[in-house]
């Protein structure tokens, strides 16, 4: 069942990843957009949160662990690497489509969560580096590979291609973050909150350094479906903040890694963009991306 909500989760950031894409491209700045989406997911969960007492409970708790010093500052950052990626998604998706978008994701969420899983930097502790989870990764970023053969590369500048890497590293510390912080206030929604805060303050910050640099961008676009990105991440973010003590890092990023390549294959299918792997590459990317998911899946054996 966690596997299958780590699925879910790369299905939504996949969704996310185009429609921020696009946004970003309306508006003209990556940043702003960013900005945007993440406000509209923390506006949703100031309007849900006191509708759920278990969820007033937890923002207590977190409100209380924060004045009193019990929770570490770098526990309430896990919204900065949020920030990352919903800015590289404005950046970057609308421009090379979202199948090779995550190509560049899952390069960094493997390698950093290998690294987060082996020094216990997640709520499931010190997680074992087997042969399966390092042949997961291997063939994860073997997928990576067959994305950037043939003409990518030369149709896409180099800086472009490796922001989805650095919003992959952001993404396994954000998920690991997050876990930790919903442990310590025994609420994923609350962590889920502390999360959207922590972005929204970084992305007022650098949406103000783009304006002064870039000029004010466009005015935002009337289509409802442009701002749903907040709301994809909110559930997201929430969902990942549960599961990834019963996961690990490494294989909540894999799981996340199956979704985003299937849902963006479809994407990609009816909604190409000028930059993107061919057929065949999208086709081997997923083949291996499942590959990856399988060997890395703990097997447990039955009792006789």
């Amino acid at each position: 069942m966690a596997l299958g909500g780590a699925v879910a989760i790369g299905a939504m950031t996949a969704i996310q990843a185009r429609v921020n894409g696009v946004l970003g491209v309306a508006v003209d700045d990556g940043i702003v957009a960013g900005l945007i989406s993440f406000a509209i997911g923390l506006l949703a969960l100031i309007i849900v949160i006191p509708c759920l007492p278990f969820a007033r409970r937890g923002v207590s708790r977190l409100w209380g662990g924060i004045r009193q010093r019990r929770i570490p500052v770098w526990m309430l950052l896990g919204g900065a690497c949020g920030a990352l990626t919903v800015s590289t998604q404005g950046v970057t998706a609308g421009v090379l489509g979202v199948s090779l978008f995550t190509v560049g994701v899952v390069a960094g969420q493997t390698l950093h969560g290998l690294v987060l899983d082996r020094i216990g930097f997640g709520p499931a502790g010190v997680v074992a580096v087997t042969p399966g989870r390092v042949a997961g990764g291997a063939l994860a970023l073997a997928a990576v590979v067959i994305s950037l053969s043939g003409d990518v590369l030369a149709a896409a500048p180099l800086w472009m291609l490796l922001l989805p890497f650095a919003a992959g590293v952001g993404i396994a510390w954000q998920a690991a973050t997050n876990g930790r912080l919903a442990q310590r206030v025994q609420s994923p929604i609350a962590a889920t909150l502390m999360s959207f805060v922590a972005g929204t303050v970084v992305l007022l910050l650098a949406a103000g350094v783009s304006v002064a640099v870039r000029g004010m961008p466009e005015a935002p676009p009337a289509e409802p479906w442009l701002y749903l990105g907040g709301f994809l991440g909110a559930a997201y973010i929430l969902l990942g903040a549960f599961i990834v003590a019963h996961t690990g890092v490494l294989l909540m990023g894999l799981g996340s890694v199956l979704g985003q390549l299937a849902a963006s294959v479809v994407i990609d299918l009816f909604w190409p963009t000028a930059v993107g792997p061919a057929p065949w590459q999208t086709i081997a990317m997923v083949i291996v991306a499942v590959a990856s998911v399988v060997v890395a899946v703990p097997r447990t054996r039955r009792r006789r």
